[in-house]
Order: structure tokens, then C-alpha cells, then sequence
């Protein structure tokens, strides 16, 4: 069988692959919703989700530093990756070896078909067509949810490093889900820009969020950024990154996370 990856790559499969290796923490946690156990040899070390498989399958190493030798040893058949979460120059030599099938995720839609297509290519479409039903019900309830609320969006900034200050813009899977979750993402730079004191003070935010992930916001963070930005700190609040970032099975949690955090928020004003 012929399958079309995200990037338009066409991966040719003899058969439903028996040893896959994810390279991807969210779509890892998505080969488990599928029922794959056995099945997924290898993860990164960032695979937490869920935590039996990050305690007990073999790491082959980082999203962005693969080891080699260890995916050699797993010998998979399938090797899933990202476009944006994995090094190019690792999935060139990878492919020299394996199947690899690469995802492209920027969106709500995008994920969907993320989901569609490793259903397809893993033999598991009635499991991956349930939870495509199921999310696409609960966000569709979110947002008229949103909309009967009938109440202007917060503007926010959403920090995802802390020194030098990175936050999420314009292009990423985090910006479409600040809208889906009800807000306006204040940055309009592209990717990830980097950002002053000076600059995120001129934003005038609402709220400023700070992530849980990739760099890991803690008190001292939120209390010297409330100081050096003359904000209270009512207005800064913490966000569970995986409910804004991971685009698979973790999307089953999100709608009811963004639906109690505007309530946080609009009781905190």
C-alpha cells in the first residue's frame, strides 16, 4: 500500500507495520490511544505520555538528537516523525534505513488528518474515526460555547521561554489553539520570536501566559516578570503547554481545560 505522508512524501508499505518507532511525544500518546502497545518498539525521552510507556519502552534518544545505533537495534519497519518537532538532516539518514512517515502540524484540521492518516496506516481507522467524532464534537460545543458567551476575547501573550523571552506567534499549532481556546494572541511575528520587556510591556496584555513546556514556568518566574512589567500578577497565569501544543490523543482533554480557563480568567478580573 501507498500512503501520502503530511509533507506529500509517498511511503510504501507491504504490509501494517509490527515495530513502529515514534519520534513525536503527542503522536506517541496517540499510537497508545490506537491500541498499539506491542507494536511501538521505540520513543524519545520526551514521550511522558503515557507514563507506563515512558517508564518501560526503549528510548532511541531526543526529539532532535537521535541515537542511532539504538533505532538500528529496534530495526522497525515504520519510523513516525514531525516536521517541525524532528532535525531534517536526522530523518535523511533514517530514511536511508526505514519507512519514515512525517507529519506537518499547524492546526486544528491538520491534526485531524494526522490522526485519519496514522489510523490508516497502522490498520486501527474504526479507533482513530471514534476519537476524530469525539473531538470534533467537543470543540465544535467549545465554540459555541465561546460564541453564547457573547464577550470581547482576552489579548494574551504566550511565553514559551523564559530567558531570553520566547513566545508563541503567527504559523504554529499554538496560535490556532489560543483561538480555539477563546483568545487573541497579541504576537503576530511568525514561529517563535523573541521578546524584550520593552516589547511585551507595548502589547498592553490582558493576561500573559506562561507555559508549562518547553521551558518549565515556575513562581519565581511569574513574580519577576509581574515585577519587571509593573503587571499584577492576577493577570499572569499558568498553562499546561500539552493542552496548547500536542496535536494528538491530548486533544481529548483540551476543550474542557480552555472552557475552566476562561472561567479563571474572567473571575480573576
Amino acid at each position: 500500500m501507498n500512503y501520502i505522508d503530511q509533507i506529500g512524501r509517498t511511503v510504501e508499505l507491504g504490509e501494517t507495520p509490527k515495530r513502529i518507532i515514534s519520534l513525536v511525544p503527542s503522536q506517541t500518546e496517540l499510537l497508545h490511544h490506537l491500541g498499539l502497545g506491542d507494536r511501538v518498539v521505540g520513543i524519545t525521552k520526551f514521550c511522558t505520555h503515557p507514563d507506563i510507556w515512558h517508564r518501560s519502552k526503549p528510548r532511541i534518544g531526543g526529539t532532535k538528537n537521535i541515537h542511532f545505533q539504538k533505532v538500528h537495534d529496534l530495526n522497525p519497519e515504520l519510523i513516525i516523525a514531525n516536521k517541525e518537532e524532528n532535525n531534517k538532516a536526522d530523518i535523511l539518514e533514517l530514511e536511508k534505513h526505514y519507512l519514515v512517515w512525517i507529519s506537518d502540524v499547524n492546526d486544528l484540521n491538520s491534526s485531524f488528518e494526522m490522526i485519519q492518516s496514522i489510523g490508516e496506516i497502522t490498520s486501527t481507522q474504526e479507533t482513530a474515526g471514534d476519537l476524530l467524532r469525539k473531538l470534533q464534537r467537543d470543540f465544535d460545543t467549545l465554540e459555541k460555547g465561546l460564541i453564547d458567551k457573547n464577550s470581547e476575547s482576552k489579548k494574551i501573550v504566550y511565553l514559551i521561554w523564559f530567558d531570553p523571552l520566547m513566545s508563541a506567534g503567527k504559523g504554529t499549532f499554538i496560535d490556532q489553539m489560543i483561538s480555539a481556546a477563546g483568545f487573541e494572541n497579541l504576537v503576530t511575528a511568525e514561529r517563535y520570536p523573541e521578546l524584550s520587556i520593552e516589547e511585551l510591556k507595548a502589547l498592553h496584555p490582558d493576561a500573559l501566559f506562561l507555559s508549562s513546556e518547553p521551558f518549565p514556568f515556575k513562581e519565581k518566574h511569574l513574580k519577576s516578570l509581574s515585577m519587571e512589567l509593573g503587571m499584577n500578577s492576577n493577570r499572569l497565569h499558568f498553562v499546561d503547554g500539552r493542552m496548547f501544543s500536542w496535536y494528538g490523543s491530548a486533544l481529548l482533554e483540551a476543550p474542557k481545560y480552555f472552557t475552566e480557563l476562561n472561567r479563571q480568567l474572567n473571575k480573576s478580573e
